[in-house]
């Protein structure tokens, strides 16, 4: 994925992060009638913010994590594959040395 595309996805699942923020805090103040329109202002403002570092949090976690599985399973695709080529040579190498052994003495005189 291109560099742009990689920041405009970015940029968007912030944004949506920061209105899930807003609602969530919204929701969470709802039930609190007592607090000043400046109290519920600040709570709400401070429950986003609260809200957006849980959430940058968990994608670096995801992020590194993903980076770690991706190593892990490189690792394992090149054991593998180095494997299969040492299998198939090892095959090749008995079928032709069968085919000699078949062969040799048709060969003879």
């Amino acid at each position: 994925m291109s560099k742009f595309l990689a920041d405009v996805e970015g940029h968007l699942l912030l944004a949506a992060t920061r209105e899930e923020g807003r609602t969530a805090a919204q929701r969470f103040t709802a039930p609190l009638p007592w607090l000043t329109d400046t109290q519920r202002a600040e709570v709400e403002r401070r429950f986003e913010a609260e809200y957006l570092a849980l959430a940058r949090d968990s994608w670096q976690h995801t992020s590194e994590r993903a980076g770690r599985l991706r190593d892990e399973y490189e690792a394992k695709y090149r054991e593998l594959r180095r494997r299969v080529l040492v299998g198939g040579l090892l095959g090749c190498a008995g079928f032709f040395g069968v085919l000699v052994v078949c062969l040799v003495p048709q060969l003879r005189p």
